[in-house]
């Protein structure tokens, strides 16, 4: 940015047609930018206004920011295979729009982007899908609509999550603050050993079955609370109750390879199951 300041004082007398637009396109998406999008109000000179690019880069991050999807495996057993995703280049798209101020013609230009590679591509997924280290099932009444919402929400989450070795996995992190915007509904919880309903009941359910089919899969439980009252769902002592604003439930991969995290609910069964590659080092033996 200083290489290019001082370019922007030595050329501060110039001054270029007004008329002159850059127009820019990645694909399907275009966006052109007039000389006043980017040019400072001080009288008599033609300058560009720092704080406006950097509101139009920030623009141009958001629009043509296209994130990397991972390899999953789909509920056929079926791998999709991962796409490469787009973010611009900062530093060029810098370098193009001082290029076209300071110059006396309009320009056109694909946008300047760096690739986003996602982290588990179809190769590591066939790897890691082909053998089961754990599993747990829970059953639920499948009556009470809104907890099975809710829960059916966190299984997705859950759902395909690749914990490589040596990180660790939050399931408030990876599930995400529940809210009624995205989602999830009022539903019985415990609360201080009573129950009571709030946003996202029924979700420690997909916890708890979350930390019995990695349990004694050689991973660390890092961290894991019991509810105050006991639970139908898991013996006494096997839940994880989990709070956005309270519990988490984590643990970290100590193994010498990844593991994929698949999960489903249906007809009131939430099922978790655990998947590493052939040679995994694990105190499980399915």
């Amino acid at each position: 940015m200083l290489k290019l300041m001082g370019i922007a004082a030595v050329m501060m007398f110039i001054n270029p047609g007004s008329q002159y637009h850059l127009t820019l396109k990645h694909g399907q998406t275009e966006a052109v930018i007039e000389r006043a999008d980017i040019t400072d109000d001080f009288p008599g000179f033609d300058l560009i206004d720092l704080d406006k690019l950097s509101l139009l880069i920030e623009e141009f991050d958001s629009k043509f920011y296209i994130p990397a999807k991972n390899a999953i495996v789909n509920e056929h057993g079926g791998i999709e295979p991962e796409k490469v995703g787009w973010q611009i280049d900062r530093q060029k798209l810098i370098e193009l729009m001082y290029t076209f101020f300071y110059s006396n013609h309009s320009l056109t230009n694909s946008v300047p982007v760096l690739p986003i590679y996602p982290k588990v591509d179809s190769e590591l997924l066939s790897e890691i899908n082909a053998r089961q280290i754990g599993r747990y099932a829970t059953f639920f009444n499948s009556i009470n609509q809104a907890r099975t919402h809710n829960m059916t929400l966190a299984v997705k989450a859950i759902d395909n999550v690749v914990v490589f070795p040596g990180e660790s996995f939050s399931f408030n992190k990876v599930v995400g603050k529940r809210t009624a915007s995205k989602g999830y509904m009022r539903a019985p919880v415990i609360v201080k050993g009573e129950l009571a309903e709030d946003i996202g009941g029924g979700i420690c359910q997909v916890s708890s079955t979350l930390f019995n089919a990695v349990d004694h899969t050689g991973v660390q439980i890092v961290e894991r609370f019991s509810h105050s009252r006991k639970v139908p769902y898991v013996p006494p002592g096997r839940d994880a109750t989990v709070s956005w604003y309270g519990p988490d439930f984590v643990f970290k991969n100590n193994l010498n390879q990844p593991i994929l995290i698949k999960a489903k609910i249906s007809n009131g069964n939430v099922l978790v199951r655990i998947y590493s590659s052939e040679s995994v080092i694990s105190e499980n033996n399915p």
